[in-house]
Order: C-alpha cells, then sequence, then structure tokens
C-alpha cells in the first residue's frame, strides 16, 4: 500500500465507527465536533481570512484612483484696491491618476502576498492536524484513566476481601497481626492509588473538554489506525513531500524572494498618467459693484504625465535591499529548522509507536502470567507454604502490568495518529468528517482577491467557537467494564463499576 493511500483508508475507517450505539461517542463525533468549534482552530481560520486581504491591498497600489475636492470661499475683508476680488468662490476638481510603471513594485508584491496566502493555508492544515492530534490524545487520554481507575477499583476490592480474611484467620489464630498489619497498608495504599486515577480521569476529562467544546460520553474505543510507513526512512520521505508545516515554511522562504525584488524597485523611476476636471464659479460675485461682465463660472481639463526617478534617498533603497536580503537569509533558516524538527518529530513518533506495539505484547504477557502467578500464589498460600505478604506483592504486580498495559495502548495508538500527522495524513480531508461542509480557506480568498469595491465590507458569516462554562464539571464515576483481560480473575464475584463503596470496613 502506497503511503498516498493512508488518508483515504483512515477516513474508511473513521467511518466505520458510526455503528456504534446512539448514547456512545465516537473518535470521528469528537474529531468533528473539535473541527467545528474549537476556538484555536476557528482562531487560525479568521486569522487566514485577514490574510487574504493582503492581495487586494498589494493590488490596490498598481490600480487606478479617483479623488474628488471642493471647497466653498467666503472673502469677509477685500482690499480698497482689490476691485476684481470675489466675495465668494466655488471651486470642485475630480482627477484620474493611473500608474504605469512602477519598478516591478506592484507585481512582486503582490506575488509576495499570494505566496503568503499559499504559506497560511498550509499553516492552517498544520493547525488542523495538531488539533486533531490533540483530540485523539485526549480521547484516549479518558479512555486510559477510566480503565486505570477501574483497575485501582477492582484492587481495593480484593484488597478490602484480603484485609476481611486477615481479621478473621487473625481472630481464629491462625494469622499473626503483622499479616493483618501488612493487608490493612496494602489496602490503604491502594485506596490513596485510587483517589490519585480519579483525579487523573478528571483532569483527562476536563482536557477533553477544554478541546471538543463537550463532555466524553461514554467514549466508544477508537478504531485500529490503518497500515502505517513500513520504516522510519518512508515515513520521513512522506513527510518531506506533505507536512503542512514544513510546505508553509517553504513558502514563506518564497515569499521573500518577492520581497527583495519589491525592495530594489525603490531605486527605480516610477511613471503615471493624470487626467482631471475642474469647475469654479464666483456666484456672480467676481466684480461686483465695479460694472464687471465677465465669466463667473469655468471649467478646465487637463492630462498629464508624471515621472519620478529617485537621484538620492538618503541611503533608504539600500537599507531596504539589506533588510529584505536578511529576511530571506532568516527565511530560509527557519524552513531548515522546521524540516529538522518535521524529521525528529516523524522518526520519534513512529519509535514510540513501535516501541509501544513491543511493550503491549510484553505487558499482555506478563498480564497473563501474573494472574497464573496470583492464583498460584493464593493456592499455595491455603496450604501455608506462601504468606499473606506474598499475595499482596502477587497482586501488586498482576495491577502494575495491568496498568501498563493500558497505557501503552494508549501510547501506540496516540504515537500512530501523530505519525499520520507528520507525513499529512491527519486532516479534515483525510479523516472523512460529515455532518455539514468542510472550511475551505479558498472561498474567501477568491471572493476578495480582485475586489475593487471600498464599500465591500461585510464579511461572511463565520463560526464562533462557544464557552464550556455551561458543561458540568467532570466527576471520576465511570460506568464502563473493563475490558476482559483486563479483568482479575480472582475477583469474578465483585460488579466491575467504581460506584462501590470504598471506606474503611
Amino acid at each position: 500500500m502506497s503511503l498516498r493511500a493512508f488518508p483515504l483508508l483512515l477516513g474508511t475507517i473513521l467511518a466505520g465507527t458510526g455503528v456504534a450505539s446512539s448514547s456512545a461517542e465516537t473518535l470521528r463525533d469528537a474529531l468533528f465536533k473539535a473541527y467545528q468549534t474549537n476556538p484555536t482552530l476557528t482562531g487560525q481560520r479568521a486569522g487566514q481570512r485577514a490574510a487574504d486581504q493582503q492581495v487586494p491591498l498589494a493590488r490596490a497600489a498598481g490600480r487606478p484612483t479617483v479623488a474628488t475636492t471642493g471647497g466653498l470661499n467666503e472673502n469677509f475683508i477685500r482690499g480698497g484696491n482689490s476691485f476684481t476680488t470675489p466675495e465668494r468662490s466655488l471651486n470642485a476638481s475630480i482627477g484620474v491618476t493611473v500608474p504605469v510603471y512602477q519598478g516591478g513594485a506592484v507585481r512582486n508584491a503582490v506575488r509576495a502576498a499570494e505566496t503568503r496566502v499559499e504559506a497560511g493555508q498550509l499553516t492552517l492544515r498544520g493547525t488542523e492536524a495538531q488539533l486533531f492530534t490533540a483530540v485523539v490524545g485526549a480521547y484516549n487520554n479518558v479512555l486510559r484513566d477510566e480503565a486505570i481507575v477501574g483497575l485501582n477499583a477492582q484492587n481495593v476490592r480484593v484488597l478490602e476481601t484480603n484485609y476481611r480474611a486477615s481479621r478473621d484467620r487473625f481472630e481464629v489464630g491462625d494469622l499473626t497481626r503483622t499479616d493483618v498489619a501488612q493487608s490493612e497498608a496494602r489496602l490503604s495504599l491502594a485506596r490513596a492509588q485510587l483517589q490519585t486515577a480519579q483525579a487523573n480521569l478528571i483532569g483527562s476529562r476536563e482536557t477533553y473538554v477544554s478541546l471538543v467544546g463537550a463532555a466524553p460520553d461514554a467514549l466508544e474505543q477508537p478504531p485500529v489506525l490503518p497500515n502505517l510507513p513500513a520504516s522510519p526512512d518512508a515515513a520521513v520521505q512522506a513527510a518531506l513531500a506533505e507536512n503542512p508545516q514544513l510546505l508553509a515554511a517553504r513558502r514563506t522562504r518564497d515569499a521573500t524572494d518577492y520581497d527583495i525584488k519589491v525592495a530594489r524597485a525603490s531605486r527605480l523611476p516610477q511613471f503615471g498618467v493624470t487626467v482631471g476636471q475642474n469647475y469654479s464659479n464666483f456666484l456672480g460675485t467676481l466684480g461686483a459693484g465695479q460694472g464687471y461682465q465677465g465669466t463667473q463660472a469655468g471649467t478646465s481639463t487637463a492630462a498629464g504625465l508624471s515621472l519620478n526617478v529617485p537621484l538620492f534617498q538618503a541611503g533608504r533603497p539600500a537599507a531596504l535591499i539589506r533588510q529584505a536580503q536578511e529576511l530571506r537569509s532568516q527565511a530560509i533558516e527557519q524552513a531548515t529548522l522546521a524540516e529538522r524538527q518535521v524529521i525528529a518529530q516523524t522518526r520519534s513518533a513512529y519509535a514510540v509507536w513501535r516501541s509501544s506495539l513491543e511493550v503491549i505484547a510484553s505487558a499482555e504477557a506478563a498480564v497473563s502470567a501474573n494472574k497464573l502467578s496470583l492464583e498460584g500464589v493464593r493456592a499455595e498460600n491455603s496450604v501455608g507454604t506462601r504468606t499473606i505478604l506474598d499475595i499482596l506483592n502477587a497482586e501488586q504486580e498482576l495491577l502494575n502490568s495491568q496498568v501498563t498495559l493500558v497505557t501503552a495502548r494508549r501510547d501506540a495508538y496516540v504515537a500512530g495518529f501523530a505519525l499520520l500527522a507528520a507525513i499529512g495524513a491527519a486532516e479534515a480531508r483525510d479523516l472523512g468528517l460529515d455532518g455539514g461542509p468542510l472550511y475551505d480557506p479558498t472561498v474567501n480568498y477568491q471572493r476578495y482577491r480582485g475586489s475593487l469595491s471600498d464599500f465591500d465590507t461585510r464579511l461572511p458569516e463565520a463560526v464562533a467557537a462557544p464557552s464550556t462554562a455551561s458543561v458540568p464539571a467532570q466527576n471520576a464515576v465511570v460506568t464502563r467494564p473493563l475490558d476482559p483481560m483486563l479483568q482479575s480473575n480472582v475477583d469474578r464475584s465483585a460488579p466491575l463499576t467504581t460506584g462501590a463503596d470504598t471506606r474503611r470496613p
């Protein structure tokens, strides 16, 4: 399978999660909610729409301009020998200025603006990918922490049973006070661990709310990710070709080429054409009282050429050119930095994903072995060859391996998705999100790129991110049953919920 087939496959897999029950929330649901209402993304869209306006701003410098002026003057004091000075006058003029040649400044400014718009659109794609990666992480953090709370609650119930059994056996003289103290100490530690796990779950749920805008509601297990790159080299090759942040840095670098040409244009001649129409009217006051019979109103039309040849500007053009050249050098270095970061992120995500898969396999084997070990230790304790401490240690080892398994599953999925994001295959266009049309940044750009109106200020309606103040504070209640592999085979008699009373027996 080629790397370019990943987006379509990922979207198909996520679409397959729609078979879940209506009361459950899928990863696809969470991603679409974040896509619609996350303020980081909606804010980036607004910033991109603002950047779109740089193109019509640059174009305006090379287009004709029309200006009109007018005035009414009243001469209150006139000299005694000013026989022809009018008492009042009305003047109006309208002129058109057409820039013909400006040394290429306008053309290159437009190209620079268009290139930066492309860079902004790529940055928006990168923001989508980063947001989706964060949502996938938050989604899986909730699932992980729910499982860890369930495991710790299960452990508390088992230790409560052990503690009660130890007290009963102590009362009949079968165990010592030391055995009871060991059971009580381990139970107290388990309760503390449960409280910590519950606090972590609340924190993960609140993070989910901040990203998605809604509380996590009975999250379904995420779908299996498609086949990922077979090697870190293949992943890096795809990332160098498709990573949106890297592509944005390269386009920003390209825009600085045009900036240098704009700066060089400041040393070149500028040529333009002007056309003007003037009107004046003395309102019958020219030569008033002197019998003047001349014209009281008149018009004139003028046309001309303007030529501006810079000879000396006190070093300003050279400074502009040097500044633009250094900014290009900076942009080149920033593109190289972005490339290095993408390579490091891609290789790191690949390494975490592969190692997490190995950890999953090892942890599954450890969980199975620890279950057998705990059963054996309990059986040996019943015949007097194992102590209560041996049982407690075996239970703790089982819990540790179960938590390791849950954490490794989360790490593998999040790293896999981060790898997809690094190779440019984890954006809205790739995930098959539905529920409405996807945001297209080119629509706003195409609407305004050639705008000529000075009064077109009405903006298209934009989605504003809602507040989460109305979302209730999250709690640590978990109703999801544990994965059968995580259930303790010595605790089948106890219900697998975390609503059990964990107070001291």
